[in-house]
């Protein structure tokens, strides 16, 4: 038998290309012996000056080697050897086959790794130190296998910012003014923590750990307590499984948090589905109607729908995008900051809000929530074509003279295509029996960070709606 040298932290690449050379030589799993690192051999080395050998293998087995090479096994090299040696005879099938038992136990050592990698990425905590002068953020892990290289890259996607040592007892990986290198393994430091870090830490566990959903040994089956001594939200764990149980009977005698406003309006909606009219009915039947709306998944999260307002029979009709939070609340349009906008410019421009009818091209406010927050998201394509069935009715029933469509959406909802606003605004277009005439949305006007830009489009939008200011003179 042969002894191949392989270096200490070998990698997938330096075991290809020691096994190509065993392929070329010819020789089989059982003349073979991979010894790591400087450890003794009873057999003869080799070094096995020949041509590495071509081979082709399944792109399975590639990802295989590149996680089973980092497993801590002492077999790990002279199974990947007999996968490869099988592999080369002609096994199809081998490496996905449920009863072979060297397949089977690379699969097992490769999840093994997964798993290793995953812990890596969730339990290392980084303390803030002083290197030269400069910020430098370190931290101790001990991994089971010899997972460095490969969780390396998710730190320096997520810490990309900022000059990082990860130190463990098989190696280093540093990333510092932008490049990654690999060291040499360093010894436990006696203290690894930081006050600040650590505190941030304890607040977060703090406040996720939920006792009424504790399971102890799941817990440490996940969080191995090999790994407790450098996680510093860990020191809690014995008091909060000991309070655990108190804290689930205080729970349950606590009576229940007040639901938001928002909550009560949407337990109280009618739940009737909308009629489909062949004529068109009078507003006041569109707002009944329009309560049991179940067109798009809109109407489930939001208040409730909010139609239009003004005159039954005004001669402009202005139309938005949406609903916003206040909106949603309150159930009319045009109340929240952009419509204390939108009202500012309608005075400037001669135009009273009284005598136009204001809606939206969606009736139902869409949102993320965040927090307590809920934060505006722009409705897709297909709500809004879902919601021109509201619409078109409240047009065919107030039948204006001009509208005004404010932003890309609305005109989305008007004519069922998009449109450069910032091309066509402005113009006054022919519109099925009436005018349109596009303009931007006054949230647009809120979003702009540029002072100055702000005040000049916040005049072009005044003067885009002194065009529309005769219509309503006519009215």
């Amino acid at each position: 038998m042969l002894s191949v040298p392989l270096p200490e932290d070998c990698s997938a690449e330096d075991f290809r290309e020691a096994a190509r050379r065993c392929l070329a030589a010819n020789l089989s799993p059982q003349q073979v012996m991979f010894a790591c690192g400087d450890r003794p051999s009873l057999f003869e080395e080799t070094g096995l000056e020949v041509e590495p050998a071509r081979l082709n293998v399944p792109r399975s087995f590639v990802t295989l080697v590149s996680k089973v090479v980092c497993h801590s096994a002492e077999d790990r090299f002279a199974l990947l050897y007999r996968l490869l040696w099988r592999l080369r005879g002609g096994e199809r099938g081998l490496l996905e086959s449920p009863a072979d038992p060297d397949a089977m136990r690379a699969a097992l050592y490769a999840k093994a790794v997964d798993k290793d990698v995953y812990r890596m990425h969730a339990y290392v905590r980084f303390a803030e130190r002083e290197v030269d002068g400069k910020k430098l953020f370190v931290a101790w892990h001990e991994p089971q296998h010899r997972v460095l290289r490969l969780a390396a890259p998710f730190f320096v996607d997520r810490f990309s910012n900022m000059d990082w040592l990860i130190a463990t007892p098989v190696g280093t990986a540093a990333w510092r003014e932008g490049v990654l290198s690999f060291g040499p393994p360093a010894a436990r430091p006696l203290r690894q923590g930081d006050e600040v870090l650590d505190e941030l830490w304890k607040a977060y566990y703090r406040t996720t750990f939920n006792p009424a959903r504790l399971r102890v040994k799941a817990m440490v089956a996940q969080m191995p307590k090999r790994h407790w001594a450098t996680m510093p939200e860990t020191s809690l764990i014995p008091e909060m499984v000991h309070a655990a149980g108190g804290r689930v009977d205080a729970m349950q005698e606590r009576p229940p948090d007040t639901p938001p406003r928002f909550a009560a309006a949407v337990a109280a909606r009618i739940a009737e589905p909308p009629r489909q009219p062949e004529e068109a009915a009078p507003l006041d039947a569109i707002a009944r109607e329009v309560q049991a709306c179940r067109l798009c998944p809109l109407h489930g999260p939001a208040t409730q729908p909010v139609l239009g307002e003004g005159p039954p029979h005004a001669s402009i009709m202005f139309v938005g995008e949406q609903p916003g939070d206040q909106e949603d609340l309150a159930g009319k349009p045009f109340v929240g900051p952009a419509g204390q906008v939108f009202d500012r410019a309608l005075a400037e421009a001669g135009i009273a809000r009284q005598k136009a009818y204001v809606t939206n091209a969606v009736k139902h406010f869409k949102f993320e929530p965040r927090g307590k927050r809920r934060v505006h998201m722009k409705p897709s394509a297909g709500e809004v074509t879902k919601c021109r069935f509201w619409l078109e009715r409240e047009i065919a029933a107030v039948r204006p003279k001009l509208i005004v469509a404010l932003g890309a959406t609305a005109m989305l909802g008007l004519t069922g295509r998009t449109v450069a606003v910032t091309k066509e605004r402005g113009r006054v277009l022919p519109f099925q029996g009436c005018s349109i005439l596009v303009t931007v949305h006054p949230s647009y006007l809120l979003r702009l960070p540029d002072a100055d830009l702000a005040a000049l489009e916040y005049r072009r939008f005044v003067e885009d709606l002194r065009v529309a200011q005769p219509w309503c003179e006519a009215a």
